[in-house]
């Protein structure tokens, strides 16, 4: 594992649709993950759970770049990015060998329909996430109006490998002892993990363990209901497409900015 921080001075910044910010910190979790944070521009302002486009100036100068969720929350000085790894990758190939002090290309206009906005009010927020989805629920998970808008945060994280369950320990030990947000958290938050290809205490696709209640028998919680709920979906398009039919059959109206629902929805973003 390659975990490698430093200060790093601020960028030169870029005119017309990107920041030029500098690489602050890698870190390599497997061979097809990593993750990496970079300077913000004091100007740059964005909401828990919004996307942005990131990527690196080609060898002809023009930018090469994809949607990535911002994994930092809204007040962080920081920027920070989760990422998979595709070997022949237009992007990732290039983008997973930056190092500390490199520089990268941040979009100037965040979006998103992740946002606290697109719910209607609600007792309980559910964020599944699976692979690098879990990026929106990283950045939401750590921004306080989230504790203060709901009772009750779950936050489920569906992978192959064990290996893959990165950030574990942000969710069961870091954020409920963190000096600033640990008293706001409480024992509000609550994190499912579970594993699709490896033994683990928690085994099975979340649309799988949603269908047969073994979720809402694990974590002590009713079955899904419109009148409490709210529910927030990032992951793969074949599950996204479940996990919103589940939802659907159970009486739940999606929402979004303009319209506020019971849930909202994001793909996932970079596979190149």
């Amino acid at each position: 594992m390659n975990d490698v921080s430093v200060a790093a001075a601020p960028a030169q910044k870029a005119s017309g649709a990107f920041f030029v910010e500098k690489v602050t910190w890698v870190q390599h979790w497997t061979d097809s993950l990593f993750s990496f944070r970079t300077t913000r521009d004091p100007g740059f302002r964005f909401a828990s759970g919004q996307f942005v486009m990131v990527g690196l100036t080609k060898e002809d100068g023009k930018p090469l770049v994809r949607a990535y969720s911002i994994a930092s929350p809204s007040w962080h000085e920081e920027l920070e990015f989760y990422s998979i790894k595709v070997p022949d990758g237009p992007l990732t190939s290039r983008l997973q060998k930056i190092q500390v002090g490199d520089e990268v290309l941040i979009g100037r206009k965040p979006t998103g329909t992740l946002v606290l906005d697109g719910l209607k009010p609600g007792k309980r927020l559910w964020m599944l996430g699976t692979g690098t989805g879990l990026a929106p629920w990283l950045s939401l998970a750590r921004d306080p109006e989230v504790y203060e808008r709901f009772d009750e945060v779950i936050v489920t994280h569906t992978v192959r490998n064990v290996a893959d369950l990165n950030y574990r320990d942000l969710f069961e030990h870091e954020l409920p002892n963190d000096e600033i947000l640990g008293e706001l958290i409480g024992s509000k938050l609550k994190y499912y993990p579970t594993v699709t290809r490896e033994d683990f205490k928690t085994r099975g696709r979340i649309t799988d363990l949603i269908a047969s209640g073994k979720v809402f028998e694990d974590l002590g919680t009713p079955p899904f209901d419109p009148a409490v709920d709210r529910v927030m979906l990032c992951g793969g398009p074949s599950v996204l497409a479940d996990l919103k039919q589940q939802l659907l059959d159970r009486g739940f109206e999606e929402g979004s900015i303009a319209q506020p629902g019971d849930f909202v929805l994001e793909k996932a973003f970079v596979e190149t």
